[in-house]
Protein backbone atom coordinates (compact mmCIF):
# COMPACT_ATOMS: atom_id res chain seq x y z
CA UNK A 1 0.00 0.00 0.00
CA UNK A 2 1.31 3.43 -0.99
CA UNK A 3 0.50 5.40 2.16
CA UNK A 4 1.26 8.78 0.60
CA UNK A 5 -1.24 8.03 -2.16
CA UNK A 6 -3.74 6.94 0.49
CA UNK A 7 -3.21 10.25 2.32
CA UNK A 8 -3.99 12.12 -0.92
CA UNK A 9 -7.17 10.07 -1.35
CA UNK A 10 -8.25 10.95 2.20
CA UNK A 11 -7.61 14.63 1.50
CA UNK A 12 -9.81 14.26 -1.58
CA UNK A 13 -12.65 12.82 0.51
CA UNK A 14 -12.04 9.11 1.10
CA UNK A 15 -12.67 7.85 4.65
CA UNK A 16 -11.40 4.56 6.01
CA UNK A 17 -14.02 2.22 7.51
CA UNK A 18 -14.30 -1.33 8.81
CA UNK A 19 -14.88 -2.42 5.22
CA UNK A 20 -11.28 -1.54 4.38
CA UNK A 21 -8.42 -4.01 5.06
CA UNK A 22 -7.06 -1.81 7.84
CA UNK A 23 -4.90 -4.41 9.53
CA UNK A 24 -3.31 -5.24 6.20
CA UNK A 25 -2.73 -1.55 5.46
CA UNK A 26 -1.26 -0.45 8.78
CA UNK A 27 0.29 -3.38 10.63
CA UNK A 28 3.95 -3.71 9.57
CA UNK A 29 3.64 -0.85 7.05
CA UNK A 30 6.64 1.36 6.27
CA UNK A 31 7.15 3.55 9.34
CA UNK A 32 8.68 6.57 7.63
CA UNK A 33 6.05 6.68 4.91
CA UNK A 34 3.28 6.28 7.48
CA UNK A 35 4.61 9.23 9.50
CA UNK A 36 5.08 11.39 6.40
CA UNK A 37 1.56 10.72 5.21
CA UNK A 38 0.07 11.36 8.64
CA UNK A 39 1.84 14.69 8.88
CA UNK A 40 0.50 15.64 5.45
CA UNK A 41 -3.00 14.85 6.68
CA UNK A 42 -2.44 16.81 9.89
CA UNK A 43 -1.31 19.87 7.97
CA UNK A 44 -4.26 19.72 5.58
CA UNK A 45 -7.01 19.14 8.13
CA UNK A 46 -5.67 20.88 11.27
CA UNK A 47 -2.98 23.27 9.88
CA UNK A 48 0.02 24.28 12.03
CA UNK A 49 -1.94 25.50 15.05
CA UNK A 50 -1.52 23.20 18.06
CA UNK A 51 -4.41 23.01 20.51
CA UNK A 52 -3.21 23.11 24.14
CA UNK A 53 -5.37 21.97 27.03
CA UNK A 54 -4.77 21.62 30.76
CA UNK A 55 -6.63 19.90 33.55
CA UNK A 56 -7.09 20.14 37.28
CA UNK A 57 -7.93 17.10 39.39
CA UNK A 58 -11.06 18.31 41.13
CA UNK A 59 -11.60 15.14 43.18
CA UNK A 60 -9.08 12.36 43.68
CA UNK A 61 -9.10 8.70 44.65
CA UNK A 62 -11.67 6.40 46.26
CA UNK A 63 -13.09 5.43 42.88
CA UNK A 64 -15.39 2.35 43.02
CA UNK A 65 -14.50 1.30 39.46
CA UNK A 66 -11.83 -1.37 38.97
CA UNK A 67 -9.98 -0.10 35.88
CA UNK A 68 -6.70 -1.99 36.07
CA UNK A 69 -4.50 0.91 34.99
CA UNK A 70 -5.77 3.45 37.49
CA UNK A 71 -4.07 4.59 40.68
CA UNK A 72 -7.32 6.20 41.87
CA UNK A 73 -9.29 2.95 42.06
CA UNK A 74 -10.28 1.96 45.60
CA UNK A 75 -9.67 -1.67 44.57
CA UNK A 76 -5.88 -1.20 44.60
CA UNK A 77 -3.26 -0.03 47.07
CA UNK A 78 -1.30 2.85 45.57
CA UNK A 79 0.23 6.12 46.74
CA UNK A 80 -2.62 8.10 45.19
CA UNK A 81 -3.73 11.15 47.17
CA UNK A 82 -7.41 11.12 48.06
CA UNK A 83 -9.54 14.20 48.60
CA UNK A 84 -13.08 15.43 48.04
CA UNK A 85 -14.01 18.19 45.63
CA UNK A 86 -11.48 21.01 45.95
CA UNK A 87 -12.24 24.66 46.59
CA UNK A 88 -13.67 26.88 43.91
CA UNK A 89 -10.94 29.47 44.49
CA UNK A 90 -8.24 26.87 43.79
CA UNK A 91 -9.92 25.87 40.53
CA UNK A 92 -10.38 29.46 39.33
CA UNK A 93 -6.81 30.40 40.26
CA UNK A 94 -5.46 27.44 38.26
CA UNK A 95 -7.64 28.34 35.30
CA UNK A 96 -6.33 31.91 35.27
CA UNK A 97 -2.75 30.67 35.47
CA UNK A 98 -3.14 28.37 32.48
CA UNK A 99 -4.96 31.04 30.49
CA UNK A 100 -2.08 33.47 31.12
CA UNK A 101 0.40 30.87 29.81
CA UNK A 102 -1.40 30.45 26.47
CA UNK A 103 -3.50 27.34 27.04
CA UNK A 104 -6.59 27.08 24.82
CA UNK A 105 -8.90 25.12 27.13
CA UNK A 106 -9.13 24.08 30.76
CA UNK A 107 -10.95 21.12 32.29
CA UNK A 108 -12.07 19.93 35.69
CA UNK A 109 -11.46 16.18 35.99
CA UNK A 110 -12.90 14.13 38.86
CA UNK A 111 -12.45 10.57 40.06
CA UNK A 112 -15.36 8.21 40.58
CA UNK A 113 -18.14 6.75 38.48
CA UNK A 114 -19.90 10.11 38.28
CA UNK A 115 -19.91 13.50 39.98
CA UNK A 116 -23.29 13.95 41.64
CA UNK A 117 -25.25 15.94 44.20
CA UNK A 118 -23.60 18.79 46.06
CA UNK A 119 -20.21 18.20 44.43
CA UNK A 120 -21.71 18.51 40.94
CA UNK A 121 -23.38 21.78 42.01
CA UNK A 122 -19.99 23.01 43.25
CA UNK A 123 -18.50 22.18 39.88
CA UNK A 124 -21.26 24.09 38.09
CA UNK A 125 -20.62 27.14 40.27
CA UNK A 126 -16.88 26.95 39.61
CA UNK A 127 -17.54 26.78 35.88
CA UNK A 128 -19.82 29.83 36.10
CA UNK A 129 -17.08 31.79 37.84
CA UNK A 130 -14.52 30.80 35.24
CA UNK A 131 -16.91 31.86 32.49
CA UNK A 132 -17.25 35.27 34.16
CA UNK A 133 -13.60 35.83 35.12
CA UNK A 134 -11.63 34.05 32.39
CA UNK A 135 -11.45 33.96 28.60
CA UNK A 136 -10.68 30.32 27.91
CA UNK A 137 -12.69 27.38 26.62
CA UNK A 138 -13.89 25.06 29.37
CA UNK A 139 -14.28 21.30 29.41
CA UNK A 140 -15.35 18.68 31.93
CA UNK A 141 -14.50 15.06 32.68
CA UNK A 142 -16.78 13.76 35.41
CA UNK A 143 -17.69 10.21 34.48
CA UNK A 144 -21.11 8.80 33.60
CA UNK A 145 -23.27 11.89 33.93
CA UNK A 146 -26.97 11.94 33.09
CA UNK A 147 -28.51 13.69 30.12
CA UNK A 148 -29.88 16.34 32.49
CA UNK A 149 -26.40 16.99 33.88
CA UNK A 150 -24.98 17.38 30.38
CA UNK A 151 -27.70 19.90 29.61
CA UNK A 152 -26.79 21.88 32.71
CA UNK A 153 -23.15 21.94 31.67
CA UNK A 154 -24.08 23.07 28.18
CA UNK A 155 -26.40 25.77 29.51
CA UNK A 156 -23.51 27.45 31.33
CA UNK A 157 -21.25 27.27 28.28
CA UNK A 158 -19.34 23.98 28.54
CA UNK A 159 -19.03 22.91 24.93
CA UNK A 160 -16.82 19.81 25.23
CA UNK A 161 -16.88 16.73 27.46
CA UNK A 162 -14.16 14.13 27.95
CA UNK A 163 -15.04 10.44 28.27
CA UNK A 164 -12.46 7.87 27.16
CA UNK A 165 -13.45 4.50 25.70
CA UNK A 166 -9.92 3.30 26.70
CA UNK A 167 -9.43 0.48 24.17
CA UNK A 168 -11.22 -1.87 21.77
CA UNK A 169 -14.50 -3.64 22.43
CA UNK A 170 -12.67 -6.98 22.42
CA UNK A 171 -10.07 -5.99 24.98
CA UNK A 172 -12.18 -3.79 27.28
CA UNK A 173 -13.36 -6.65 29.59
CA UNK A 174 -9.68 -7.37 30.31
CA UNK A 175 -9.22 -3.98 31.95
CA UNK A 176 -12.55 -3.22 33.65
CA UNK A 177 -15.47 -5.24 35.04
CA UNK A 178 -17.49 -2.57 36.88
CA UNK A 179 -18.83 -0.93 33.75
CA UNK A 180 -19.06 -1.93 30.10
CA UNK A 181 -17.87 -0.74 26.73
CA UNK A 182 -21.50 -0.33 25.74
CA UNK A 183 -22.09 2.05 28.66
CA UNK A 184 -19.16 4.14 27.45
CA UNK A 185 -20.71 4.46 24.02
CA UNK A 186 -24.15 5.20 25.42
CA UNK A 187 -22.59 8.24 27.09
CA UNK A 188 -20.89 9.32 23.85
CA UNK A 189 -24.16 9.06 21.95
CA UNK A 190 -25.97 11.16 24.58
CA UNK A 191 -23.28 13.81 24.21
CA UNK A 192 -23.73 13.75 20.44
CA UNK A 193 -27.50 14.06 20.76
CA UNK A 194 -27.12 17.00 23.15
CA UNK A 195 -24.87 18.83 20.69
CA UNK A 196 -21.69 18.75 22.77
CA UNK A 197 -18.22 18.24 21.38
CA UNK A 198 -16.62 14.94 22.38
CA UNK A 199 -13.11 14.29 23.62
CA UNK A 200 -12.56 10.54 23.78
CA UNK A 201 -9.54 8.32 23.36
CA UNK A 202 -7.73 5.69 25.34
CA UNK A 203 -4.59 4.14 26.74
CA UNK A 204 -1.89 2.32 24.83
CA UNK A 205 0.27 -0.42 26.31
CA UNK A 206 -2.25 -2.18 28.55
CA UNK A 207 -1.70 -5.51 26.79
CA UNK A 208 -3.80 -4.85 23.71
CA UNK A 209 -2.58 -5.72 20.20
CA UNK A 210 -2.40 -3.65 17.03
CA UNK A 211 -5.81 -4.89 15.91
CA UNK A 212 -7.26 -3.50 19.16
CA UNK A 213 -5.68 -0.10 18.57
CA UNK A 214 -7.00 0.05 15.02
CA UNK A 215 -10.45 -1.03 16.23
CA UNK A 216 -10.45 1.77 18.82
CA UNK A 217 -9.55 4.30 16.12
CA UNK A 218 -12.42 3.10 13.91
CA UNK A 219 -14.92 3.11 16.78
CA UNK A 220 -14.07 6.74 17.54
CA UNK A 221 -14.37 7.65 13.86
CA UNK A 222 -17.82 6.06 13.74
CA UNK A 223 -18.98 8.31 16.58
CA UNK A 224 -17.31 11.35 15.04
CA UNK A 225 -15.35 12.55 18.06
CA UNK A 226 -13.68 15.96 17.97
CA UNK A 227 -10.57 15.24 20.04
CA UNK A 228 -8.73 11.95 20.65
CA UNK A 229 -6.34 11.93 23.62
CA UNK A 230 -3.83 9.10 23.36
CA UNK A 231 -2.17 8.04 26.60
CA UNK A 232 0.80 5.70 26.81
CA UNK A 233 0.55 3.62 29.96
CA UNK A 234 2.91 4.63 32.75
CA UNK A 235 2.65 1.50 34.93
CA UNK A 236 1.76 2.40 38.52
CA UNK A 237 2.87 0.32 41.48
CA UNK A 238 -0.07 -1.29 43.22
CA UNK A 239 -2.23 -1.62 40.10
CA UNK A 240 -2.66 -4.91 38.18
CA UNK A 241 -0.69 -3.44 35.26
CA UNK A 242 2.30 -2.36 37.33
CA UNK A 243 4.62 -4.84 35.58
CA UNK A 244 3.59 -4.03 32.01
CA UNK A 245 6.49 -3.18 29.75
CA UNK A 246 6.57 0.47 28.71
CA UNK A 247 5.93 1.19 25.04
CA UNK A 248 8.69 2.23 22.68
CA UNK A 249 8.62 5.66 21.08
CA UNK A 250 8.14 4.07 17.67
CA UNK A 251 5.03 2.18 18.84
CA UNK A 252 3.50 5.37 20.26
CA UNK A 253 4.28 7.42 17.15
CA UNK A 254 3.04 4.67 14.84
CA UNK A 255 -0.25 4.60 16.75
CA UNK A 256 -0.60 8.39 16.53
CA UNK A 257 -0.07 8.24 12.77
CA UNK A 258 -2.61 5.43 12.29
CA UNK A 259 -5.20 7.37 14.27
CA UNK A 260 -4.61 10.39 12.02
CA UNK A 261 -5.34 8.32 8.91
CA UNK A 262 -8.55 6.92 10.38
CA UNK A 263 -9.67 10.18 12.06
CA UNK A 264 -8.31 12.85 9.70
CA UNK A 265 -10.49 15.71 10.93
CA UNK A 266 -10.15 15.13 14.69
CA UNK A 267 -7.49 16.52 16.96
CA UNK A 268 -5.06 13.72 17.78
CA UNK A 269 -3.96 14.79 21.26
CA UNK A 270 -0.87 13.59 23.09
CA UNK A 271 -1.68 12.91 26.73
CA UNK A 272 0.05 10.83 29.42
CA UNK A 273 3.28 9.09 28.52
CA UNK A 274 5.01 11.83 26.58
CA UNK A 275 8.04 11.21 28.81
CA UNK A 276 8.50 7.91 26.97
CA UNK A 277 9.42 9.88 23.84
CA UNK A 278 12.37 12.09 23.06
CA UNK A 279 11.89 15.86 23.25
CA UNK A 280 8.43 15.44 24.82
CA UNK A 281 7.00 13.85 21.72
CA UNK A 282 8.42 16.01 18.96
CA UNK A 283 8.37 13.08 16.54
CA UNK A 284 4.68 12.48 17.25
CA UNK A 285 3.92 16.11 16.35
CA UNK A 286 5.71 15.44 13.05
CA UNK A 287 3.58 12.32 12.52
CA UNK A 288 -0.03 13.42 12.88
CA UNK A 289 -0.47 14.85 16.39
CA UNK A 290 -2.17 18.25 16.41
CA UNK A 291 -2.89 18.81 20.10
CA UNK A 292 -1.63 17.99 23.57
CA UNK A 293 -2.35 18.15 27.25
CA UNK A 294 0.19 20.42 28.88
CA UNK A 295 1.13 21.47 32.42
CA UNK A 296 0.97 19.04 35.30
CA UNK A 297 -1.47 20.59 37.80
CA UNK A 298 1.37 21.88 40.00
CA UNK A 299 1.36 25.64 39.77
CA UNK A 300 5.04 26.60 39.42
CA UNK A 301 6.12 23.53 37.45
CA UNK A 302 3.08 23.80 35.18
CA UNK A 303 4.31 27.20 34.00
CA UNK A 304 7.67 25.76 33.01
CA UNK A 305 6.07 22.77 31.31
CA UNK A 306 3.72 24.90 29.22
CA UNK A 307 6.53 27.25 28.22
CA UNK A 308 8.86 24.39 27.25
CA UNK A 309 6.06 22.85 25.18
CA UNK A 310 5.49 26.13 23.38
CA UNK A 311 9.22 26.46 22.68
CA UNK A 312 9.46 22.90 21.37
CA UNK A 313 6.46 23.39 19.11
CA UNK A 314 7.82 26.68 17.79
CA UNK A 315 11.07 24.90 16.91
CA UNK A 316 9.20 22.68 14.43
CA UNK A 317 7.13 25.50 12.97
CA UNK A 318 3.96 25.03 14.98
CA UNK A 319 1.84 27.86 16.30
CA UNK A 320 0.20 28.20 19.70
CA UNK A 321 -2.08 30.77 21.27
CA UNK A 322 -0.53 34.24 21.40
CA UNK A 323 -0.05 35.56 24.95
Amino acid sequence: MDLLKLADEIIEGKRLTREDPLNEIFIDCDYDQLCEGADKLRKHFKNDRVDLCSIINGRSGKCPEDCKYCAQSAHYHTDCKTYDFISEDEIVEACKLHESEGVDRFSIVTSGRALTGEEFEKALHAFKRMQDECNIELCASMGFLTREQFRKLKEIGIVRYHHNIETSKRFFPQICSTHTYEQKFETLHILKEEGMQICSGGILGMGENWEDRIDMAVSLAEVGVDSIPLNALMPIKGTPLEHNERLSEEDIVRTVAIFRYINPEAHIRLAAGRALMKDDGKKAFLSGASATITGNMLTTVAKATIRSDREMLASIGRETKVV
